[in-house]
């Protein structure tokens, strides 16, 4: 089964980590507990809209950008549970584009 939350915090955690911050500077600048991030990261936990909002921004992190990145994640997992050959093509997580206002990564499975 796919889980979300367990997506999310991989996602999360990937780009803490990638922009060199600890648990500890992420809860100052999101002003939620270290304890809290610490679950949602290992998808222990389930995130509100509020709290993944400010996670975003202490990670500064568009929130769409977030989604997407996980949503990619999902559906790999998805394609892999129903015996597909996921393709992923993966982009750097970046504020959207003025220009096409769009980011993320492309999914498609082949069969």
């Amino acid at each position: 089964m796919v889980l979300f939350r367990r997506s999310l915090g991989d996602v999360l955690r990937r780009e803490r980590i990638d922009r060199g911050l600890t648990l500890r500077e992420v809860s100052a600048g999101a002003r939620v507990s270290l304890g809290y991030i610490s679950e949602i990261e290992r998808g222990q936990k389930e995130a509100s809209s509020e709290l993944l909002a400010s996670l975003c921004a202490a990670l500064e992190l568009p929130l769409s950008s977030v989604l997407a990145e996980v949503s990619t994640a999902v559906a790999r997992e998805e394609a892999e549970l129903a015996g597909a050959t996921p393709i992923l093509v993966r982009r750097p997580l970046v504020a959207p584009s003025a220009s096409t206002g769009t980011t993320g990564d492309v999914v498609a499975s082949a069969a």
